[in-house]
């Protein structure tokens, strides 16, 4: 049976479309639009699950969320492929950074980006974020300056991960050239075959 990839516009599933074409594994996508007011999701997703987010994957009638736990899925499902490498401290980093993208890094992140909506308010309170993304941005430059991928040497799941928190740093929290190593990994994921053929089939993304 092929996947079912419930996607939502300028969100977290944009990153499964992606690794599902690393992956080649055949999928189909139910598009589904934010509210253009409250760039929430609509109502109908949570007809597909009761909490009414994206991504949804799904396969012969399991519904899975998630994203890490949808990486991890698709990875047993191609057989390892993009899954933890060989060595050991490899392996650490991958699991580190594959729970790292959302449990760490995208929380300020979030908080920045409801902030900056509130009228009066907002300046100030962004102020007092920033240094917090700041810190995961200095951390993140210092690990990707001394390999090409988060986990070693290869691309793996933990990169896909990644991918979503370091795009959202660029739009709107002061991600640039001065983090040359972080940049260089961001235009190299853009520049996969794979990443350009999930942003063709997935439909606009702001932060491509």
């Amino acid at each position: 049976m092929t996947l079912i990839v419930h996607h939502l516009n300028n969100s977290r599933s944009q990153r499964v479309l992606w690794m599902l074409e690393e992956l080649g594994l055949p999928y189909e996508i139910r598009h589904y639009q934010r509210d253009p007011k409250t760039m929430l999701a609509p109502f109908t997703l949570r007809k597909v699950h009761p909490l009414g987010k994206s991504p949804v994957l799904e396969d012969d009638g399991r519904m899975i969320v998630e994203t890490g736990a949808i990486c991890e899925y698709l990875v047993e499902k191609a057989d390892g492929k993009l899954g933890a490498p060989a060595h050991r401290d490899d392996v650490l980093r991958y699991r580190q950074f594959l729970h790292y993208a959302e449990g760490s890094m995208m929380p300020p992140l979030l908080v920045l980006l409801v902030v900056n909506r509130i009228p009066m308010f907002g300046k100030s309170a962004a102020k007092r974020i920033q240094p917090m993304i700041d810190l995961h941005l200095e951390y993140v430059e210092s690990e990707l300056a001394s390999r090409p991928w988060f986990a070693g040497d290869e691309l793996t799941a933990a990169d896909i991960m990644m991918s979503f928190p370091l795009e959202a740093a660029m739009s709107r929290a002061g991600l640039d050239g001065s983090r040359p190593a972080t940049i260089a990994w961001v235009e190299k994921v853009h520049a996969r075959p794979a990443y350009q053929a999930a942003l063709a089939k997935g439909g606009p993304y702001a932060y491509a």
